[in-house]
């Protein structure tokens, strides 16, 4: 009986649909894309919330009984504000508070400590107003600097679409040296500074990566429309019939002179009236 039912679950049980399973679109993006993907979904983040216990046993100080190691995270969430933000992994938990043992329990929210700063990145030369956390601006100094703290941070960890995307630009001027083109020693500095992160990215990944998963199909649509898009032929046949008519006139080598009242174009124009030809 026990197993008919197990059976009869099993048959209940739609698996749901991935963003890369055959027959939706994600499935034909890019193998680059999707090595963005694993970073920021599939990748585990560090823990901020909580500190993790070491080793996979632990054994009682008092009673000696040994039992296994639970790391279990606290559940976060991270509303759409995070996004336009740079909360450094941090989110909102959501729990109960106690005051006595014989009051009820409320349900509460602990929120972080929110403030707005201002953060240099050297590579753009720019100065950006965002809203952080005291966590944010620790792991700014720790990483001795706003882009290096950046382009160190995997996607998972900076929890951020603003950051993913920051990231984006500053990997995208590395890799085009587009940046303090006026001043050479400086652009040779900052080269021999954050070169080196750009060995863990090739040119395509670069391109995808911190697009959104909307985004990302949006582009490759673009690109599919753009690849099947007919071009009319007359831009063909007007080409062809200009090379022609360049190569006649070097072969001939004749030129048609201002005294005849027109170009060679008029003359061959179909079109034009009696008035508008020019004599002969």
């Amino acid at each position: 009986m026990e197993s008919r039912l197990a059976n009869g679950l099993k048959l209940l049980y739609f698996k749901r649909p991935g963003p890369f399973d055959p027959g939706r679109v994600g499935a034909r993006l890019p193998e680059a894309y999707r090595k963005f993907w694993d970073e920021w979904k599939v990748r585990k983040p560090e823990p901020v919330h909580y500190v993790p216990e070491p080793g996979k046993w632990r054994r009682d100080p008092v009673t000696g009984v040994v039992t296994p190691v639970q790391n279990v995270p606290i559940p976060v969430k991270y509303p759409a504000e995070s996004h336009k933000g740079l909360w450094g992994g941090e989110g909102v938990i959501q729990g109960f508070t106690k005051k006595k043992r014989t009051v009820r329990r409320n349900p509460y929210f602990w929120t972080p400590n929110l403030k707005r700063s201002v953060v240099y990145s050297e590579i753009l030369d720019k100065y950006m107003s965002v809203v952080v956390t005291e966590r944010t601006i620790n792991l700014i100094h720790k990483n001795c600097g706003f882009d290096h703290y950046i382009l160190k941070t995997p996607a998972c960890d900076l929890k951020s679409e603003l950051a993913v995307r920051v990231k984006r630009q500053l990997l995208t001027a590395l890799l085009k040296k587009d940046y303090h083109t006026d001043n050479s020693e400086k652009q040779k500095q900052i080269h021999e500074d954050y070169g080196h992160y750009l060995k863990s990215y090739t040119e395509e990944e670069i391109e995808w990566y911190g697009l959104t998963y909307r985004e990302a199909c949006r582009k490759l649509k673009q690109s599919d429309e753009a690849m099947s898009e007919p071009k009319p032929l007359k831009h063909q046949f007007r080409a062809e019939l200009l090379a022609e008519l360049l190569e006649e006139t070097l072969v001939t080598d004749k030129i048609v002179p201002k005294e005849s009242g027109g170009s060679w174009l008029s003359r061959i124009n179909p079109f034009a009236t009696k008035e508008e030809k020019p004599s002969a």
